[in-house]
Protein backbone atom coordinates (compact mmCIF):
# COMPACT_ATOMS: atom_id res chain seq x y z
CA UNK A 1 0.00 0.00 0.00
CA UNK A 2 1.12 3.07 -1.26
CA UNK A 3 1.22 5.36 2.61
CA UNK A 4 3.51 8.07 3.10
CA UNK A 5 4.44 8.05 7.18
CA UNK A 6 5.97 11.44 8.74
CA UNK A 7 6.38 12.04 12.08
CA UNK A 8 3.79 14.59 13.37
CA UNK A 9 1.96 16.31 16.61
CA UNK A 10 -1.12 17.94 17.21
CA UNK A 11 -1.14 20.87 19.10
CA UNK A 12 -2.16 18.69 22.40
CA UNK A 13 0.92 16.11 21.61
CA UNK A 14 -0.81 13.61 20.14
CA UNK A 15 0.41 12.24 17.20
CA UNK A 16 -1.42 12.92 13.80
CA UNK A 17 -1.19 12.43 10.27
CA UNK A 18 1.68 14.84 8.42
CA UNK A 19 0.68 18.56 8.11
CA UNK A 20 -0.46 19.23 4.02
CA UNK A 21 -2.33 21.72 2.38
CA UNK A 22 -4.25 20.06 -1.09
CA UNK A 23 -6.37 23.63 -1.70
CA UNK A 24 -4.01 26.22 -2.51
CA UNK A 25 -4.22 29.17 -5.32
CA UNK A 26 -0.98 30.41 -6.66
CA UNK A 27 -0.91 33.01 -8.89
CA UNK A 28 -2.19 31.95 -12.01
CA UNK A 29 -5.82 32.11 -10.40
CA UNK A 30 -7.08 35.57 -10.62
CA UNK A 31 -8.38 35.81 -7.49
CA UNK A 32 -5.20 35.29 -5.32
CA UNK A 33 -2.12 37.31 -4.93
CA UNK A 34 0.39 37.52 -7.49
CA UNK A 35 2.65 35.01 -6.10
CA UNK A 36 4.98 32.22 -7.61
CA UNK A 37 4.50 27.95 -6.97
CA UNK A 38 8.39 28.96 -5.71
CA UNK A 39 6.96 31.09 -3.13
CA UNK A 40 4.53 29.23 -1.72
CA UNK A 41 6.68 26.35 -1.30
CA UNK A 42 9.10 28.14 0.93
CA UNK A 43 6.26 29.10 3.06
CA UNK A 44 5.33 25.40 3.23
CA UNK A 45 8.85 24.78 4.43
CA UNK A 46 8.50 27.22 7.24
CA UNK A 47 5.20 26.12 8.45
CA UNK A 48 6.20 22.39 7.87
CA UNK A 49 3.85 21.25 5.55
CA UNK A 50 5.18 17.95 4.20
CA UNK A 51 3.23 17.93 1.13
CA UNK A 52 1.32 20.62 -1.26
CA UNK A 53 -1.34 20.44 -3.79
CA UNK A 54 -1.54 23.42 -5.93
CA UNK A 55 -5.32 24.09 -7.37
CA UNK A 56 -5.24 26.83 -9.96
CA UNK A 57 -9.19 27.85 -10.65
CA UNK A 58 -11.09 26.95 -14.01
CA UNK A 59 -13.85 28.23 -14.78
CA UNK A 60 -15.77 28.31 -18.08
CA UNK A 61 -18.92 30.15 -17.53
CA UNK A 62 -19.75 31.91 -20.51
CA UNK A 63 -22.25 34.47 -18.65
CA UNK A 64 -19.39 35.72 -16.49
CA UNK A 65 -16.22 35.86 -18.99
CA UNK A 66 -14.43 38.78 -17.72
CA UNK A 67 -14.57 37.95 -14.17
CA UNK A 68 -13.98 34.02 -13.49
CA UNK A 69 -12.97 32.52 -16.61
CA UNK A 70 -9.68 34.04 -17.41
CA UNK A 71 -6.22 33.28 -15.52
CA UNK A 72 -2.61 35.39 -14.46
CA UNK A 73 -0.32 34.11 -16.85
CA UNK A 74 3.22 36.23 -16.77
CA UNK A 75 1.09 38.77 -15.41
CA UNK A 76 -1.14 38.76 -17.89
CA UNK A 77 -4.72 37.83 -18.01
CA UNK A 78 -5.57 35.01 -20.57
CA UNK A 79 -9.00 33.02 -21.34
CA UNK A 80 -9.03 29.94 -19.02
CA UNK A 81 -10.07 28.03 -22.00
CA UNK A 82 -6.58 28.78 -24.29
CA UNK A 83 -5.28 26.01 -22.46
CA UNK A 84 -1.51 26.58 -23.46
CA UNK A 85 -1.15 28.33 -19.88
CA UNK A 86 -1.46 24.68 -18.05
CA UNK A 87 1.89 23.59 -20.08
CA UNK A 88 3.78 26.66 -17.90
CA UNK A 89 1.37 25.66 -15.22
CA UNK A 90 3.01 22.24 -15.11
CA UNK A 91 6.44 23.21 -15.88
CA UNK A 92 6.80 25.43 -12.81
CA UNK A 93 5.64 22.38 -10.64
CA UNK A 94 7.51 20.44 -12.14
CA UNK A 95 10.70 23.04 -11.49
CA UNK A 96 8.87 22.95 -7.69
CA UNK A 97 9.23 19.50 -7.40
CA UNK A 98 13.65 19.78 -8.71
CA UNK A 99 14.25 22.61 -6.04
CA UNK A 100 12.11 21.08 -3.03
CA UNK A 101 11.79 17.60 -3.08
CA UNK A 102 15.41 17.10 -1.63
CA UNK A 103 13.84 19.38 1.55
CA UNK A 104 11.12 17.33 2.27
CA UNK A 105 8.43 18.75 0.16
CA UNK A 106 6.17 17.08 -1.77
CA UNK A 107 4.35 18.79 -4.69
CA UNK A 108 1.71 18.00 -6.38
CA UNK A 109 -0.21 19.38 -9.71
CA UNK A 110 -3.93 19.50 -8.82
CA UNK A 111 -6.36 21.76 -10.67
CA UNK A 112 -10.04 23.00 -8.93
CA UNK A 113 -12.60 23.04 -11.79
CA UNK A 114 -15.69 24.63 -11.11
CA UNK A 115 -18.88 22.52 -12.44
CA UNK A 116 -21.77 22.87 -14.54
CA UNK A 117 -23.54 20.30 -16.88
CA UNK A 118 -22.54 22.31 -20.57
CA UNK A 119 -19.19 22.42 -19.58
CA UNK A 120 -18.60 18.15 -19.70
CA UNK A 121 -16.68 18.05 -22.79
CA UNK A 122 -14.52 21.06 -22.02
CA UNK A 123 -14.05 19.43 -18.60
CA UNK A 124 -12.86 16.16 -20.08
CA UNK A 125 -10.54 18.00 -22.76
CA UNK A 126 -8.77 19.27 -19.92
CA UNK A 127 -8.61 16.37 -17.99
CA UNK A 128 -7.38 13.98 -20.57
CA UNK A 129 -4.87 16.08 -22.03
CA UNK A 130 -3.04 16.90 -18.70
CA UNK A 131 -1.55 15.01 -15.92
CA UNK A 132 -2.75 15.84 -12.77
CA UNK A 133 -2.17 14.26 -9.40
CA UNK A 134 -5.54 15.71 -7.87
CA UNK A 135 -8.84 17.36 -9.22
CA UNK A 136 -11.14 19.21 -6.82
CA UNK A 137 -14.76 19.31 -7.88
CA UNK A 138 -16.48 22.45 -7.10
CA UNK A 139 -20.23 24.16 -7.68
CA UNK A 140 -19.16 27.89 -7.76
CA UNK A 141 -22.22 29.18 -9.37
CA UNK A 142 -25.97 28.06 -10.07
CA UNK A 143 -27.62 28.67 -12.89
CA UNK A 144 -24.94 30.31 -14.53
CA UNK A 145 -24.84 32.58 -11.59
CA UNK A 146 -21.65 33.02 -9.25
CA UNK A 147 -22.76 32.54 -5.63
CA UNK A 148 -19.31 32.15 -4.06
CA UNK A 149 -18.18 35.95 -4.08
CA UNK A 150 -19.70 38.58 -2.26
CA UNK A 151 -20.49 40.71 -5.64
CA UNK A 152 -22.16 38.61 -7.54
CA UNK A 153 -24.03 36.46 -5.42
CA UNK A 154 -27.33 38.86 -4.62
CA UNK A 155 -27.87 38.24 -8.13
CA UNK A 156 -29.06 34.41 -7.48
CA UNK A 157 -29.75 34.76 -3.64
CA UNK A 158 -32.25 37.65 -3.80
CA UNK A 159 -34.53 36.20 -6.49
CA UNK A 160 -34.42 32.55 -5.68
CA UNK A 161 -36.25 31.26 -2.66
CA UNK A 162 -34.43 28.83 -0.21
CA UNK A 163 -36.00 25.78 -1.88
CA UNK A 164 -35.01 27.18 -5.67
CA UNK A 165 -31.40 27.28 -3.84
CA UNK A 166 -31.80 23.58 -2.33
CA UNK A 167 -32.78 21.77 -6.06
CA UNK A 168 -30.49 24.13 -8.17
CA UNK A 169 -27.28 23.75 -6.04
CA UNK A 170 -28.03 19.56 -5.03
CA UNK A 171 -28.75 18.67 -8.66
CA UNK A 172 -25.69 20.69 -9.61
CA UNK A 173 -23.80 18.72 -7.25
CA UNK A 174 -25.19 15.75 -7.98
CA UNK A 175 -24.35 15.52 -11.62
CA UNK A 176 -21.01 16.43 -10.85
CA UNK A 177 -19.95 13.10 -8.99
CA UNK A 178 -22.31 11.48 -12.06
CA UNK A 179 -19.54 13.00 -14.14
CA UNK A 180 -16.93 10.98 -12.77
CA UNK A 181 -14.80 13.52 -13.17
CA UNK A 182 -13.51 14.52 -10.12
CA UNK A 183 -11.24 13.07 -7.37
CA UNK A 184 -13.04 15.11 -4.40
CA UNK A 185 -15.76 17.34 -3.81
CA UNK A 186 -14.56 21.11 -2.54
CA UNK A 187 -16.52 22.87 0.01
CA UNK A 188 -19.81 20.92 -0.53
CA UNK A 189 -21.52 23.26 1.43
CA UNK A 190 -20.24 26.68 0.03
CA UNK A 191 -24.04 27.98 0.06
CA UNK A 192 -23.34 28.97 3.26
CA UNK A 193 -20.70 31.39 3.05
CA UNK A 194 -23.08 34.32 1.57
CA UNK A 195 -26.35 32.10 2.09
CA UNK A 196 -26.85 33.23 5.44
CA UNK A 197 -27.42 36.72 5.09
CA UNK A 198 -30.19 35.99 2.69
CA UNK A 199 -31.96 32.75 4.36
CA UNK A 200 -30.46 33.12 7.93
CA UNK A 201 -30.52 29.99 9.79
CA UNK A 202 -32.58 27.56 7.80
CA UNK A 203 -29.10 27.54 5.21
CA UNK A 204 -27.68 25.12 7.42
CA UNK A 205 -29.98 22.47 7.13
CA UNK A 206 -31.10 22.79 3.67
CA UNK A 207 -28.94 19.42 2.63
CA UNK A 208 -31.10 17.28 4.73
CA UNK A 209 -32.58 14.50 2.63
CA UNK A 210 -30.85 15.97 -0.53
CA UNK A 211 -27.44 15.40 0.37
CA UNK A 212 -27.61 11.93 1.53
CA UNK A 213 -28.00 10.19 -1.61
CA UNK A 214 -25.10 11.63 -3.59
CA UNK A 215 -22.84 11.01 -1.11
CA UNK A 216 -23.86 7.58 -1.43
CA UNK A 217 -23.52 7.82 -5.03
CA UNK A 218 -20.05 9.29 -4.22
CA UNK A 219 -18.97 6.82 -1.88
CA UNK A 220 -19.67 3.97 -4.76
CA UNK A 221 -17.66 6.09 -7.38
CA UNK A 222 -14.53 6.15 -4.83
CA UNK A 223 -15.31 10.34 -5.08
CA UNK A 224 -13.62 11.69 -1.54
CA UNK A 225 -14.62 14.76 0.10
CA UNK A 226 -12.20 18.01 1.20
CA UNK A 227 -12.60 19.71 4.43
CA UNK A 228 -12.04 23.38 3.53
CA UNK A 229 -10.74 25.68 6.26
CA UNK A 230 -11.29 28.83 4.92
CA UNK A 231 -14.40 29.45 6.85
CA UNK A 232 -12.07 30.54 9.90
CA UNK A 233 -10.76 32.86 8.32
CA UNK A 234 -13.91 34.37 7.28
CA UNK A 235 -15.37 34.16 10.48
CA UNK A 236 -17.47 31.28 9.68
CA UNK A 237 -18.30 28.77 12.19
CA UNK A 238 -17.63 25.41 11.48
CA UNK A 239 -15.20 24.25 8.23
CA UNK A 240 -16.81 23.32 4.83
CA UNK A 241 -18.26 20.92 5.26
CA UNK A 242 -20.09 21.23 8.92
CA UNK A 243 -19.32 18.50 11.09
CA UNK A 244 -22.92 17.51 10.70
CA UNK A 245 -22.75 17.07 6.87
CA UNK A 246 -19.03 15.46 7.67
CA UNK A 247 -20.84 13.20 9.53
CA UNK A 248 -23.49 12.33 6.92
CA UNK A 249 -20.49 11.84 4.15
CA UNK A 250 -18.89 9.12 6.39
CA UNK A 251 -22.43 7.28 7.30
CA UNK A 252 -22.72 7.08 3.64
CA UNK A 253 -19.69 5.07 2.99
CA UNK A 254 -17.13 8.19 1.75
CA UNK A 255 -13.63 7.26 3.17
CA UNK A 256 -11.97 9.74 1.26
CA UNK A 257 -11.15 12.76 2.80
CA UNK A 258 -8.53 16.13 2.11
CA UNK A 259 -7.92 18.87 3.96
CA UNK A 260 -7.02 21.98 2.66
CA UNK A 261 -6.70 25.78 3.43
CA UNK A 262 -8.48 27.52 0.52
CA UNK A 263 -4.86 29.52 0.31
CA UNK A 264 -5.14 32.69 -1.89
CA UNK A 265 -2.13 34.49 -0.29
CA UNK A 266 0.85 33.18 1.26
CA UNK A 267 0.11 34.02 4.84
CA UNK A 268 -3.46 32.01 4.24
CA UNK A 269 -1.74 28.84 3.43
CA UNK A 270 -1.92 25.48 6.03
CA UNK A 271 -4.35 27.62 7.82
CA UNK A 272 -5.87 25.58 10.24
CA UNK A 273 -5.38 22.11 8.38
CA UNK A 274 -3.90 21.10 11.87
CA UNK A 275 -7.58 21.15 13.18
CA UNK A 276 -8.92 19.84 10.08
CA UNK A 277 -7.06 16.75 10.62
CA UNK A 278 -8.12 16.58 14.41
CA UNK A 279 -11.07 16.64 13.15
CA UNK A 280 -11.10 13.53 11.10
CA UNK A 281 -9.03 11.49 13.02
CA UNK A 282 -11.93 12.24 16.15
CA UNK A 283 -13.95 10.77 13.84
CA UNK A 284 -11.91 7.58 12.85
CA UNK A 285 -11.31 8.98 9.42
CA UNK A 286 -7.45 8.51 7.68
CA UNK A 287 -6.38 11.78 5.48
CA UNK A 288 -5.25 11.43 2.11
CA UNK A 289 -2.80 12.61 -0.45
CA UNK A 290 -3.48 12.02 -4.24
CA UNK A 291 -0.91 10.57 -6.58
CA UNK A 292 -1.23 10.46 -10.52
CA UNK A 293 -5.42 10.85 -9.19
CA UNK A 294 -4.58 7.94 -7.23
CA UNK A 295 -5.44 7.99 -3.36
CA UNK A 296 -2.97 7.23 -0.46
CA UNK A 297 -2.88 7.46 3.22
CA UNK A 298 -1.43 9.44 5.03
CA UNK A 299 -0.87 7.36 8.67
CA UNK A 300 0.40 8.93 11.35
CA UNK A 301 3.54 7.83 12.64
CA UNK A 302 4.31 4.69 15.04
CA UNK A 303 0.66 2.91 13.48
CA UNK A 304 0.60 -0.53 14.66
CA UNK A 305 0.99 -3.31 12.27
CA UNK A 306 -2.51 -4.44 12.93
CA UNK A 307 -4.12 -1.04 12.37
CA UNK A 308 -1.68 -0.90 9.35
CA UNK A 309 -3.49 -4.11 7.71
CA UNK A 310 -7.03 -2.13 8.52
CA UNK A 311 -5.66 0.60 6.43
CA UNK A 312 -4.95 -1.81 3.85
CA UNK A 313 -8.00 -3.71 3.33
CA UNK A 314 -9.80 -0.06 3.18
CA UNK A 315 -7.72 0.52 0.52
CA UNK A 316 -8.28 -2.53 -1.22
CA UNK A 317 -11.80 -1.84 -1.04
CA UNK A 318 -11.67 1.29 -2.43
CA UNK A 319 -9.29 -0.05 -4.93
CA UNK A 320 -12.33 -2.54 -5.62
CA UNK A 321 -14.43 -0.01 -6.68
CA UNK A 322 -12.09 1.76 -9.22
CA UNK A 323 -14.12 0.45 -12.36
CA UNK A 324 -17.55 1.91 -11.37
CA UNK A 325 -18.50 4.65 -13.08
CA UNK A 326 -22.06 4.74 -13.54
Amino acid sequence: MNNHDYEGFDKTGTRQAPLIDYHVHPGYSLDAAHRSIRDYCRRALELGLKEICFTTHLENEPDHFHTNNEVRLHGRRVPSYQLHWLEEYFKEIERARDNFTGDGLIVKAGIEIGYSSHLEEFIERVLTGFPFDFVLGAIHSVQGTSISNLKDCPEYFRLCTLEDLREDYFGTLENAVKSGFFDCLAHVDLYRRYGYDFYGEDIYTIHRGFIEPIFEEAARRRTGLEINTSTARRGIEEFHPTREILQLAVEAGIEIFTVGSDAHSLDELGDHVSEAISLLEEMGQQVYGFSRRQPYTLLPPGLSESEDKKQEAKHKRLESRKNIKS
